[in-house]
């Protein structure tokens, strides 16, 4: 184990370069990330290329080797990646947050090492024998976010080098520092030049979504940067997988135990401080349970602790950034405004920090407040009444969105018969937000299009062949 300075100074721009990067709950500069440009990452493209035949060459048992001798480099730095993390993306230390981030990024590259994918017989009748096959793509460019930086750019590069593609990675602007520090203890063990990275601008983004060296985009982050990256695709015909925006809707049912779905719905609408694609972020509750619901809900937020993450203690942290910060700001004094009646939190948390905002829960709302139709992305969640099950199945349905959603409810078959009628890839029955890396995950409408994940997921960074004869 390295201590986190030393991790720093590894992958930081040297003094007097580069773009500072600020702890999310204190302001303080913790490093400069490098400035690169088009140029650069045109040579990493090329580096990237040049090293693909080889890897690919090395065949699957020994791709599988190095993923999992990576994974026991995680492991080995786990701690100063989560420290890092925790400053740099605001996520504290414990809880479903930076520790845990951290673990599952190994625990996605043992997963992506050790699922099977073998050759599909199609036809065997005496005549013709046709089998189905998968090979490397290419050349990936891995475009990532800044909620989940280090998880979902294991998501994005693991499954792509298990099947012999080689990566270029360009971390998203705000947490450059965690994501360059995780490729440069991933590649201790990596041959030169199979996993690169990239830190610059939205023009260094711009020109891997359109580099006619790039066969593969995976972008998780905003609809509006995925539709560009679909215009920028256009001209090389890069395959593309994009999880985009959530807005992921919940309803409880008629007569169901508030108290003990309680814990479940808060960390399903407040993980990383509601910096999630997939967290809920409107709540559509019965009018027979609403109030139970709602109070059973201000009780775990009022004794769930925010703070600084690297405080042992606390489970929440602050916005990663102004821009949310506003957002989440604007959209709950909006719901103010409109005589929505705040039970929790309300206003920023300043006493903690410039870029802190309680949990807050904004009950009695329109269903067509802003707060409900625009995804917030943060702290603040809306519970909507409703006394008819096809009128919330109705509204749970009608935004142009479908990354997950869920069904709570007392009975089981009850809560399935509502999900298959909920539009969105992934529906969860009284959790919502759980991923397992064996099981298929992505979005449907403007959430996005392509699977992650288990078998769907090595297909995603591969292309198919037949073999014929």
């Amino acid at each position: 184990m390295t201590d986190v300075r030393d991790l720093l100074a590894r992958v930081s721009a040297p003094e007097g370069s580069g773009r500072p990067i600020h702890d999310a709950a204190t302001g303080e500069v913790i490093g400069n990330a490098p400035e690169s440009g088009v140029d650069v990452l045109d040579d990493a493209v090329a580096r990237a290329r040049a090293a693909q035949p080889a890897w690919e060459a090395l065949g699957h048992d020994r791709r599988i080797e190095y993923l999992l001798a990576a994974a026991d480099a995680v492991d080995a730095h786990a701690e100063e990646l989560a420290r890092l993390l925790s400053r740099e993306q605001g996520k504290p230390l414990n809880g479903p947050n930076a520790r845990f981030e951290v673990g599952a990024c190994s625990a996605w590259l043992r997963s992506s090492a050790s699922v099977a994918l073998e050759p599909q017989v199609l036809v065997n009748d005496g005549d013709t024998r046709a089998e189905l096959h998968y090979r490397a793509v290419g050349v990936v460019g891995a475009i990532g976010p800044w909620n989940w930086p280090l998880m979902i750019g294991i998501w994005q590069l693991a499954p792509a080098l298990r099947m012999g593609d080689t990566v270029v990675v360009k971390p998203s602007e705000y947490t450059p520092l965690s994501v360059l520090a995780l490729i440069d203890v991933l590649n201790e063990v990596l041959p030169e030049d199979v996993l690169l990275a990239v830190s610059g601008g939205r023009d260094v983004g711009a020109r891997l979504a359109s580099h006619p060296d790039i066969d593969k985009v995976m972008f998780t982050g905003s609809t509006a940067t995925g539709r560009r990256i679909i215009e920028s695709s256009a001209g090389n015909l890069a395959r593309l997988t994009l999880e985009l925006g959530g807005n992921d809707a919940g309803i409880v049912l008629p007569g169901t135990d508030a108290t003990a779905i309680a814990q479940d719905l808060f960390w399903g609408a407040f993980i990383n401080t509601g910096q999630t694609c997939a967290a809920l972020k409107r709540l559509y509750v019965h009018d027979s349970v609403y109030d139970d619901v709602v109070e059973a809900l201000a009780e775990v937020a009022r004794t769930t602790p925010m703070g600084n993450g690297l405080d042992e203690e606390n489970v929440l942290g602050p916005l990663q950034n102004k821009q949310q910060f506003d957002i989440v700001n604007r959209l709950v004094e909006d719901a103010k405004s409109r005589g929505a009646r705040i039970v929790t939190g309300g206003s920023p948390a300043r006493e903690l920090g410039e870029l802190f905002y309680p949990i807050t829960l904004v009950a009695d709302i329109e269903d067509d407040a802003p707060l409900v139709e625009e995804e917030q992305f943060g702290p603040a969640l809306p519970i909507i009444r409703y006394t008819d099950v096809e009128d919330a199945i109705q509204k749970a349905n009608r935004l142009d969105v479908g990354l997950g959603g869920s069904v709570w409810a007392n009975s089981r078959d009850e809560a399935r018969a509502v999900a298959s009628r909920i539009q969105a890839g992934t529906v969860w029955i009284n959790s919502h937000g759980g991923l397992h890396p064996l099981v298929p995950f992505g979005g449907v409408k403007s959430s996005g299009y392509g699977l992650e994940f288990g078998v769907e997921g090595l297909k995603a960074v591969a292309v198919p062949q037949v073999i014929n004869g």
